[in-house]
This record gives structure tokens, C-alpha cells and sequence, in this order.
């Protein structure tokens, strides 16, 4: 846009940037669409912003996209009150208007922004950047005041390879070739609605032709449209040789964008952690650095941060370094994402807790498990400090990423060259971590594992990557890779039905919390936690009311309430009754929005591997984890 004009067009939280609002995302703001452009294009010149430390997740995101040495927040500065059009205001996150054809609310006519004059720009209130708008200049339809407004022609087009381009109007009510009457035609857009679909029709101005958009739509329609282009709107840049068919989409629809993270709670380096572990973790980003104990004193000299380490030796600074150096993650890239889990099960399981920090604070109750739940957990701790920080590393399109198999869809690259850094943001929070009894599982395991429903559970999961994924896997396909197992459905039902319950009693709504599952069976080291914490920035997350739910009285009282309303609900006898049997390949059983679902922020694995039956007896009680409720 010109330069003459006010750049802001709105805002949105730093967490927005991870999930909704990300690199190569569409952004519907109240008149118009964006493009959230490259990381080429973010200018962090003007900012003075610490990077976002986090060790282990750095390690893990470097594992993916090699040369990554930084996490960094979104470019921002404070708005001066006294001036809101100031300096401040042209720091941010860059955008583009996309796509870049427009409608006129008026008059329906459609044209693009670039190559004509039909549209203007209007960005002057200061104090309401949301107000920023195109409006149509000579608009036939005589109406008083301002000039009409003009709105994004809402159809793009995309591809699985995560490109994204304009929809080709012009070709498009021509029938693939050029208007006979004009070499540059006056479109109109008739948008009609209707209960059958979308009804709109595009109209030349000059030659009459139309047609409408059904026919660009569904599996036929992909025939119709043209070959991808391999346009990356938000690098500025063309993708040559690619062979995806396009598909139709609509500004604003949910599969335009899926942002592809990392995500990491801070856990201390050693269980117990004292106050030069913590320094030397806040300090990490300069202290990995120091080749050997030999240089650390010349470091001292020229690093103003580590003047905080006056007190401390040479030799017990180094021990320090190394024991941190000891305690980080081996991160493997050879099988899927790295594993960030570990570090934090070892840390929430560990029989003495880490020392609390302002990042990682546990408690655990003297008294243990309450009675009446020992059935249900072996043991309760409340976490009432953590810090999560998030990494985006790239998007997909039309297929969201596999959380455990990284290569199975498409990442959209965040720069035009290797990126040095990533976004990321924190957020500090407050949870609960409850661990079920490993007795009680793998008896259930053994109860379950020949029975139907598991056996369709499993199909239907091999179904679910033969459909999405068969044909881009180069060499053998294995249809059950990464089959989560049958206890983690158990643990995710029972995570959800605490979720609901909790976000009714503890001051957040269940879209503030988050899940993650700690699923293993066999070996050296099974696992079965869960953990469930907030995971916002809204004063920063730690109000103390889920934490609080830990007590045993208020715990006792929300696990009975849970799984006794888990027993029924309103959509039975379908509920109950659902399995996914062939050719279905959706990835619940007795699950459903009524009494398992929960928003997309909130679970961990997109609603997907949730099964009433399996933790409370609803048809056969054999396949309950808890025959008995406490």
C-alpha cells in the first residue's frame, strides 16, 4: 500500500501468531483480508526485545529446520498514548492485501487492486486502525456520504504443497479463454446466496458471459480449474514443477492454514535445582557458547549479562555449565519430531520434586491420593508455576500436521532462504498432573486387547492414512505407523472429561486450557499422566483457581462428577453406540460435541482418539478402565 497512508490495520495476541494469525495465514479483518508476509519481510531493527530462551525447544526446533539458531517474539513497541500515530504504530507484524480482487458492495463490480484504478484506500482514524478500508471510486450507484465500501472477493485457490493463489475470474467466466470484446473486462460478482450452496454468479460487462461458482467446486471443479502455479504470496515467490491440483476455498475457511509448532514446558535442568541451575539456565544462550573452562573468565570480561555470576568460581560456574550441558535432551530427528515429552514426565513423576522457580513451581500433598481415589491415580501433583513456550516452524494447508509425523504433509517454508530464527511466544500458567495407576492399565490392557472395539479403532486409524496420505509416501507404506495404542485413547477420554468439568469451577474457559497425554506401555519406562494447565496470556495465566482444584476434597468431588456424567449423555443412544466401522475413518468412538469435544487450542490431538466406553462402563463394562466408579 502507499506509503501515505497509515500502516496499521489492526492487531492481534502474540499467541495468535503460533495458531491463527500466523506466517503465510489469511487474517479476515472487519473490511477486508491480509496476507501475513514472510519472516524476510519482519523487521526487528527498531525493537529492543530479549530473545525467548528456552534450550530445550531451541535444540529441538534447530533438529527441523537447520540453521535456526533464535526464538524471537513478534516485532512490537508500546503505542504512546500521547501520540497513537507515532513511531509505534509502524512497527509490526507486515501484511498484504490479499486476495487482491474485490467487490463492490453497491454495484458488484470486480476488479483487482493491482493494475487499476477501480478501488481506493482509506486508513486516517488514528485511533481505530480497524476502521481501514477499499472503497469503489466511481460507483454507478448513486448513494449519499461516503463511498461505497468494497469487500474481498472471498474465493482463493490452493494446493496441498501449501500454495496459495488468486482465482482466475477473468479465464474463469470465459471458459479458459479471453473475453472476445475486450482484452481487459469489467467484471460483476452477483452473490445470491442460497440453501443449495453458494449461488454466485460472475457476470462480463462486456461480452454478457457468465457462470456461476458451483461450477468450480467439488472433485469436478478440480478438473475445471487450472494447473498450480506454485505461487507463495507471502515469500513473493513461484514454486516451478508442482503437481498438485488446485482447490477451491473461501476467505476464512478453517483448512486455509494450520500452523505446524513446538511446543515445550521450561523444566529444570536436575532435580534439584538451586539458584546458580536457574541463573545458569537464564543464561544459556551465551553460556552454551564458551568453548571450554579456559575461556569462561574472558567471557566474564566482555558479556555484561553474566555479571550476576561475580560470586561464583570459575570452577563451579564450569560444573554448573556442564551439568546443564548433561541434563538437556537428546533430541532425535531420525523418527518423527523430537521428543520434548520426556524431560517433562521425568520432572512431574520424579519422587522429589525440583526445587521451585518463577517457572516451574510443584507441590504435592503430604497426605498423598486422596482415598476414595486411589482406584483412579497413584498420584496428584499440583503445578502452580509452569512457562510454555511455542515455536512456529512452518504451515500446511488444506491437511493439518500429523503431531507425531512431521513428514506426512507438506510444510510451507516460513522465508525465502534458511531462516537463522523462528516466532515464538510464552505463556505462564498453573496445572494439574494426575497419574494413573500402571496396575490398573495393564490389566485393562490385557482386558481390552482383544476386543472389538479396539479392533475397529485400530482399522479405522489405518483407513485414516490410507485415504490422506498413501499416495505421498515414497516406498512402503505403513498404514499403522505411529498408532498411538489403545491407552492413550483411554488417558485423552478421561483428560477431556476433567477438561469440561474443571473449566465449569475454575474462573477459565475450557478454550484457556491445554492437555498434554503422557501415553507409553511396555518397556523401561511406561508412562500414564496427564496433565492439564492453562495456557494463556490473560494475567498470565495463573489466577490459582485450576491449581487449587488439586486440593483432595475438590479433586475427589470433580473426578466423581466426571465420570459419572461421562456415564450418559444427551445424544444417546447414537453416542454410545458409535464405532468407526468400515468405510468410516473418523477417529472417535462414543465421543461427540455434547460430551467429549472440546475446542481445538484445547486438545492435543484435534478431538481425534476419544472413547467414552473405554474409561466408564456405557455398553459392555468390560471395556472400562474404571468398572467402578469412586
Amino acid at each position: 500500500m502507499s506509503q501515505s497512508y497509515r500502516p496499521r490495520v489492526g492487531s492481534v495476541r502474540p499467541s495468535h501468531l503460533m495458531f491463527t494469525s500466523g506466517v503465510g495465514s489469511l487474517v479476515d479483518l472487519p473490511n477486508f483480508s491480509v496476507l501475513v508476509s514472510g519472516l524476510d519481510d519482519w523487521d526487528h531493527r527498531q525493537v529492543v526485545a530479549d530473545d525467548i530462551t528456552e534450550p530445550r525447544l531451541l535444540r529441538a526446533v534447530s533438529t527441523l529446520l537447520r540453521g535456526v539458531e533464535r526464538l524471537r517474539p513478534a516485532p512490537w513497541l508500546a503505542e504512546d498514548n500521547s501520540d497513537p500515530g507515532g513511531f509505534a504504530s509502524t512497527v509490526g507484524v507486515p501484511t498484504a492485501p490479499f486476495p487482491s480482487w474485490l467487490r463492490c458492495t453497491a454495484c458488484d463490480e470486480l476488479a483487482s487492486i493491482h493494475g487499476g484504478s477501480a478501488f481506493g484506500f482509506e486508513n486516517n482514524a488514528v485511533r481505530r486502525p480497524q476502521d481501514a478500508r477499499f472503497f469503489h471510486r466511481d460507483c454507478g450507484v448513486k448513494k449519499s456520504g461516503r463511498k461505497p465500501l468494497a469487500v474481498a472477493a472471498r474465493f482463493v485457490l490452493s494446493c496441498t504443497n501449501g500454495h496459495l493463489d488468486e482465482f482466475p475470474y477473468t479465464l474463469f467466466v470465459h471458459r479458459g479463454g479471453p473475453c472476445p470484446k475486450a482484452t481487459h473486462p469489467r467484471l460483476q460478482m452477483q452473490d445470491r446466496g442460497g440453501n443449495l450452496g453458494a449461488d454466485v454468479q460472475i457476470i462480463c460487462q462486456v461480452c454478457r458471459a457468465r457462470r456461476n461458482i458451483r461450477e468450480a467446486q467439488g472433485e469436478r471443479g478440480e478438473q475445471l480449474l487450472p494447473a498450480c502455479r506454485g505461487r507463495n504470496p507471502h515469500l513473493g515467490t513461484f514454486t516451478a514443477g508442482c503437481d498438485r491440483r488446485h482447490k477451491l476455498l473461501v476467505v476464512g475457511a478453517s483448512n486455509q492454514w494450520f500452523a505446524q509448532t513446538l511446543s515445550a514446558l521450561h523444566i529444570p535442568p536436575g532435580a534439584a535445582r538451586g539458584e546458580l541451575d536457574e541463573k545458569v539456565d537464564r543464561n544459556w544462550v551465551v553460556l552454551e557458547k564458551i568453548p571450554g573452562k579456559a575461556m569462561l573468565g574472558f567471557t566474564r570480561e566482555v558479556a555484561p549479562s553474566l555479571a550476576e555470576f561475580v560470586s561464583y568460581s570459575d570452577d563451579v560456574l564450569w560444573a554448573a555449565i556442564e551439568r546443564h550441558r548433561t541434563a538437556e535432551t537428546e533430541v532425535d530427528d531420525d523418527d518423527g519430531y523430537p521428543d520434548l515429552r520426556t524431560p517433562e514426565w521425568e520432572a512431574f513423576s520424579a519422587v522429589e520434586l525440583p526445587e521451585p522457580s518463577t517457572d516451574f513451581t510443584l507441590r504435592r500433598d503430604p497426605a498423598g491420593v486422596p482415598q476414595a481415589l486411589r482406584g483412579c491415580y497413584s498420584d496428584v501433583v499440583q503445578a502452580e508455576r509452569l512457562r510454555e513456550v511455542r515455536a512456529l516452524i512452518g504451515f500446511t494447508r488444506l491437511d493439518a500436521p500429523d503431531p507425531d509425523d512431521p513428514d506426512l504433509v507438506t510444510r510451507a517454508a516460513l522465508s525465502r532462504s534458511d531462516p537463522t530464527w523462528v516466532p515464538a511466544s510464552e505463556v505462564r500458567g498453573e496445572g494439574i498432573f494426575l497419574r494413573v495407576p500402571e496396575e490398573a492399565l495393564v490389566d485393562w490392557e490385557r482386558r481390552v486387547a482383544g476386543s472389538a472395539a479396539v479392533a475397529e479403532h485400530r482399522e479405522a486409524y489405518g483407513r485414516f492414512r490410507e485415504n490422506r496420505y498413501s499416495d505421498r509416501i515414497a516406498g512402503p507404506f505403513d498404514r499403522m505407523q505411529n498408532w498411538p495404542g489403545v491407552r492413550y485413547l483411554a488417558l485423552h477420554t478421561l483428560s477431556h472429561l476433567l477438561i469440561r468439568t474443571i473449566a465449569l469451577e475454575c474462573g477459565y474457559n475450557s478454550a484457556s486450557l491445554s492437555e498434554r497425554i503422557y501415553a507409553s506401555s511396555g518397556g523401561d519406562d511406561p508412562r500414564a499422566g496427564i496433565l492439564i494447565y492453562t495456557a494463556v496470556p490473560d494475567a498470565e495465566g495463573t489466577l490459582g483457581g485450576l491449581s487449587a482444584l488439586a486440593e483432595p476434597d475438590q479433586l475427589v468431588r470433580l473426578t466423581r462428577r466426571a465420570l459419572a456424567e461421562a456415564v450418559h449423555c444427551s445424544s444417546d443412544p447414537l453416542c454410545a453406540e458409535r464405532l468407526p466401522h468400515a468405510p468410516a475413518d473418523f477417529l472417535h468412538g462414543a465421543a461427540c460435541h455434547v460430551c467429549l469435544f472440546v475446542s481445538e487450542t484445547t486438545c492435543e490431538r484435534g478431538n481425534r482418539f476419544l472413547d467414552r466406553r473405554f474409561v466408564v462402563p456405557i455398553d459392555d463394562p468390560r471395556l472400562a478402565l474404571f468398572t467402578e466408579l469412586p
